[in-house]
């Protein structure tokens, strides 16, 4: 294993070897950033690829990490985001298996700053709103939260986020970013160490029990039916051990894979929507006989058909939400996003046609990428241009099953869609693979 130190010098002695091969690949540059962050830009058919880590963070057996860091490192100027990976490596770049570190989920949200304020490297919480800082949200109907612009969880090795051509996810738009401020990204990851615990599928559920917790991270006491979910197992919280560990922490990073080009009037935008099955809108309030506004409670659990009483008749838990996009457009990428336990989930027009269904990958090994009994990929729709449509105010339908096998705490229903307001140009001269897992 070597350091990340080491690591940077031997690409620096790669750079300097290469100069007579890089014209031949069109690889543009090799950048060395800070200690903390390695960045690599590849650039062919116009197609730029960026390779950068998060800042480290520490984790020994059953500890948590839920952090929001800061301007991270990130492409720059007026581009069009093409796709956006990430994984959890070692200090020597290993990628880490689920089975030793659960990531939970991470997220990438758009944000602008105001010029000359010093932001921390991290916080414990993106909760704030300041005049300093103003969070750039997608155009999914959740005014609470999930307002970020990619995200996924254990599935995210398998799960394709490629943008096809001609769209593309614009960002860094001057006409956009406020006088006196510029754009930034902030990420947030959630990671849960599970190597020696009591109870691996009850600590990455983050059951409260598991964890000794009564409050939640604001200091709240939870309510007495809430047995499990992210208010139990928040940053430097710890979930049991089994008798007789050793205790051995070790530095991780993510490491995330940005694909963009630079904007020009060849590229078609999409627009980000990301819908909840626990949204709790409704299209005319009972008493008011107004619209509710989108409250989404990103959460919920499933309860075992033996221990609900239910017969193994029952053995799927369907959850469905009715949601209505106001401005409509062609859809171009679907993917939902499962917990384990998790049977696949359906987002349906208003006349019950197909608009995408995704259906997750377990792992069937120990191998990073091949988890046994871990949700390791989720099959993605891309759609035929213009061949799948929402209409201006459809009302849509979320479902999201899950397996009643046995219970589950915390789970999620989510489903990212990619809208394109305009048909796709034919003259296109973006070059790009399209890369679907089923």
């Amino acid at each position: 294993m070597i350091s990340l130190a080491e690591l940077s010098r031997q690409l620096e002695k790669m750079a300097h070897r290469s100069q007579t091969w890089l014209p031949c690949f069109g690889i543009l540059l090799v950048v060395l950033s800070l200690p903390s962050s390695l960045a690599r830009v590849n650039s062919e058919n116009r197609i730029k690829t960026a390779v950068f880590l998060s800042p480290k963070f520490v984790l020994g057996p059953g500890s948590v990490v839920d952090k929001y860091y800061m301007s991270i490192d990130f492409p720059t100027g007026h581009i069009a985001l093409k796709s956006f990976n990430a994984e959890v490596v070692d200090e020597a770049g290993n990628p880490i298996p689920l089975h030793e570190t659960y990531l939970h989920h991470w997220f990438v949200a758009r944000v602008h700053l105001r010029k000359g304020v010093e932001v921390p490297t991290y916080s414990e919480k993106f909760g704030f709103q300041k005049s300093d800082l103003i969070m750039v949200r997608n155009s999914g109907p959740c005014e609470n939260s999930l307002g970020q612009y990619f995200g996924l969880g254990s599935e995210t090795r398998r799960t394709a986020t490629h943008v096809p051509d001609p769209y593309g996810i614009e960002v860094g738009n001057p006409a956009e970013i406020p006088p006196g401020y510029e754009e930034k990204w902030m990420m947030n990851v959630h990671a849960i160490d599970t190597r020696s615990v009591e109870d691996r599928l009850g600590c990455t559920e983050c059951r409260c029990d598991l964890y000794n917790v009564t409050m939640d991270e604001h200091g709240n006491s939870l309510r007495p039916d809430y047995v499990g979910g992210l208010h139990c197992c928040y940053d430097q919280t710890q979930c049991r051990l089994r008798d007789g560990f050793e205790s051995t922490k070790r530095s991780l990073f993510m490491r995330y894979t940005v694909k963009y080009v630079d904007w020009d009037t060849s590229v078609v935008p999409v627009k980000i929507y990301i819908f909840d099955v626990t949204d709790t809108w409704k299209k005319v309030d009972d008493t008011t006989g107004l619209p509710t506004k989108h409250h989404c409670l990103v959460e919920y659990d499933v309860e075992s058909f033996s221990s609900s009483g239910l017969t193994k008749d029952a053995y799927t838990d369907t959850k469905t939400v009715s949601l209505s996009l106001p401005t409509g457009g062609t859809v171009v990428y679907g993917v939902a996003h499962q917990h384990t336990g998790g049977t696949g989930s359906t987002l349906y027009g208003e006349d019950g046609r197909v608009i995408c269904s995704s259906i997750p990958t377990y792992g069937e090994g120990m191998e990073a990428g091949n988890e046994a009994g871990y949700i390791v990929g989720m099959s993605t729709c891309y759609p035929n241009p213009g061949s799948v449509e929402i209409s201006d105010g459809e009302t849509l339908v979320l479902v999201s099953n899950y397996s009643r096998e046995q219970r589950h705490t915390g789970v999620m229903g989510l489903f990212y869609i990619l809208v394109a307001d305009a048909s796709p140009k034919s003259d296109s001269l973006l070059v790009s693979p399209v890369a679907m897992y089923v």
